[in-house]
């Protein structure tokens, strides 16, 4: 089961980001993180853009409130969400 660490304002949660798939969507755990498969490729920042838009869409959050916190180069990610307690992201990524 993946890893939710919490904070004051939100959680944090571990990414392993697959760029130029067929599909975006989760496509299962691989350790201590989620595996994400994004359609766009990993040039300039699109697919850190369609990362952040991909989960805040799936959360049903706003965008502004899903951040990438560390590893913007890297295919591992962190992802900080805004407002959402570690119970209701695990509800609302149920896979």
């Amino acid at each position: 089961m993946f890893a939710i660490h919490k904070f004051d304002q939100g959680v944090t949660f571990a990414v392993r980001v697959h760029p130029r798939a067929k599909k975006n969507g989760i496509t299962g755990e691989l350790g201590d993180a989620l595996k994400v498969s994004l359609t766009t490729p990993p040039v300039e920042g699109r697919a850190n853009e369609a990362c952040v838009e991909f989960f805040a869409k799936l959360l049903k959050v706003p965008r502004s409130s899903v951040t990438i916190a560390s590893g913007q180069t890297s295919r591992n990610k962190v992802i900080r969400v805004v407002g959402l307690s570690a119970e209701e992201l695990r509800k609302r990524i149920a896979m």
